[in-house]
């Protein structure tokens, strides 16, 4: 047994702070109502870069020269396509012609924004699926900004009633007018649906939607292609950390499988609990709950995995790294000894002895999430979730405010502990339902026009298909360890089907999330596996434009 100065002694080298590689909606979905502390904090740590110099816009791979070469165009849309109101807004859309040939019209292929700035898409315009399927159809590339995302935002605050226009049948509907009635600047021709083919794209839950758009518009998306398509709403999400505890390395899963057990049993004794947290530097964070989804942040960074190194994350592996090295004291053979075992323990000052595992957790937690926690500032304000005040800014610079708002009231998603306290786990047991759901209420209290529901109606979205959305000309491509596939039709609880040209059903292997939206600007460098798809992509795209002229030249 190792002592706690010893312990104390050894020096890590410092990681990035883990928020920055992750989008906001997903340290939504992820991390529920801490991830709008984490993303509060991000905030403020970008824009004390900027006032310092140390960001400069345009600089990154994934923004480099993109607006200078795609300008943003506007097209009108109602606010509400339900009503007579005469409202308007203008959404936010992107255009490549690269390789359009007006003497042989292609395909438009679009590419669904999502829960997100469209700016942040238009790295597929330029190297991703966007500018692959374009470049062998002749076709153009258009992104979609989604409405109360980046620029195409039609309120001038993001309040409960301001909210209530952004549902999906009201996303459904603009995406349906841009096709039918969008006329390109610079293009003479009449590109619009259905007397152009157009493929529609999306990932993530913009994959549900390019789903939900074959189904709910077939006469104008004539192919769409959904990447990591979370066509199933669920209210609890428990599923997401399995995969990833199944998935990752397996002495990393131990590690966390048996600090979270050890850390929720030591917090099931009071006069213990405060003495663990302060290990984390989290001693004076009030509730046991808010303590133990701080712990969540690097199990988000694999969501954060992409094949290419420019764009994805190796936080998780870090972290991985992290837990598993052994302090000085403690022999490499030691370490290997099983987790508890009293040559991997340290005794603490306060009767507490504790795995090394769980204080390279404690040591991580605090140097890469507390210390991002300004010193005028409590661990309270920056990580506590209880006081409803914190939650109720509905400014537009809340950002965080729509993807929730989409969570409360259609998607769910609300990541909780496996039920039955199922073991093994990585994620405490205290991460229930009631804790991660209350969000919903502390954002979004009623308003005169509007109230969120207690819980949300997710039957909107699983009554387009579910796991078993399909239709002609409807592409399903999955990761093997996304932690989403549970929620797509590659999920464990749907049924497998088979892989055609007219209804691709495909799973890359070791793939994350939406890994085939990603490109190089010469696909022969690729991973083999990311040709591989992308190859088959532009098969079954060929064959389904094939179709269309042959079906226009027979009916004349």
């Amino acid at each position: 047994m190792v002592g706690w100065r010893l312990w104390k002694a050894v020096v890590f080298s410092a990681a990035l702070f883990s928020v920055h590689a992750i989008p906001t909606s997903d340290l939504l979905r992820v991390m529920g109502p801490q991830g709008i502390n984490l993303w509060k904090l991000q905030q403020s740590s970008q824009a004390h870069d900027r006032a310092a110099g140390l960001i400069v816009q345009g600089t990154g791979k994934l923004n480099q020269g993109h607006s200078v070469e795609f300008p943003a165009y506007y097209f009108e849309q109602p606010l509400d396509h339900f009503s007579n109101n005469s409202e308007t807004f203008a959404q936010r859309y992107w255009v490549s012609t690269r390789y359009y040939a007006p003497a042989a019209p292609g395909p438009v292929i679009v590419l669904d924004g999502g829960e997100t700035s469209g700016e942040d898409r238009l790295p597929f315009l330029d190297t991703g699926i966007v500018d692959i399927l374009t470049a062998v159809t002749g076709g153009v590339g258009v992104i979609l900004e989604h409405r109360y995302y980046g620029d195409s935002i039609p309120v001038a605050n993001f309040s409960t009633d301001s909210l209530r226009w952004l549902n999906n049948a009201q996303s459904a509907a603009d995406s349906a007018n841009f096709m039918a009635n969008v006329k390109f600047p610079g293009i003479d021709e009449d590109l619009t649906a259905p007397g152009t083919p157009w493929i529609y794209y999306g990932g993530s839950y913009a994959g549900a939607r390019a789903a939900h758009m074959r189904i709910l518009y077939p006469d104008l998306v004539y192919g769409a292609i959904a990447s990591s398509g979370v066509t199933h709403a669920t209210i609890e999400n428990w599923e997401y950390m399995e995969i990833i505890r199944k998935a990752a390395d397996p002495k990393c899963s131990s590690h966390l499988e048996n600090a979270i057990s050890s850390i929720d049993s030591i917090l099931a004794i009071p006069r213990m609990s405060t003495v663990l947290k302060g290990l984390f530097g989290l001693a004076s964070l009030q509730h046991n709950e808010d303590f133990v989804s701080v712990l969540e942040g690097p199990l988000g960074s694999w969501q954060a995995k992409n094949w290419d190194p420019e764009v994805g994350s190796t936080e998780f592996e870090e972290f991985c790294e992290a837990l598993g090295k052994p302090p000085f004291g403690i022999s490499a053979a030691n370490a290997h000894a099983p987790y508890g075992d009293p040559a991997r323990m340290i005794k603490l000052p306060d009767g507490l002895s504790l795995d090394f595992a769980v204080l390279n957790y404690a040591k991580y937690i605090k140097d890469n999430y507390v210390s991002q926690c300004p010193e005028s500032t409590t661990v309270e304000d920056c990580f506590g979730t209880f006081d409803d005040a914190k939650f109720q800014d509905t400014s537009l610079s809340q950002t965080w405010r729509a993807w929730l708002f989409q969570v409360c009231t259609e998607w769910g998603y609300f990541t909780t502990a496996p039920p039955d306290q199922k073991d093994p786990r990585i994620i405490s047991r205290l991460l229930t339902l009631a804790y991660e759901s209350r969000i919903c209420q502390q954002a979004f209290p009623p308003g005169k026009h509007f109230s969120v529901p207690s819980m949300p109606n997710i039957t909107a979205v699983n009554v387009l298909g579910d796991f078993s959305i399909s239709a002609d000309r409807l592409a399903i491509i999955d990761g093997e360890v996304d932690p989403w596939r549970p929620a797509t039709p590659h999920s464990q609880y749907a049924e497998d089907r088979e892989d055609t040209l007219t209804r691709p059903f495909k799973l890359i292997p070791n793939g994350v999330h939406h890994y085939d939206e990603y490109g190089l600007r010469n696909i022969g460098d690729e991973p083999e596996e990311i040709r591989k798809i992308h190859g088959e992509m532009i098969v079954f795209v060929m064959e389904w434009i094939k179709q269309w002229r042959f079906n226009k030249k027979l009916n004349g």
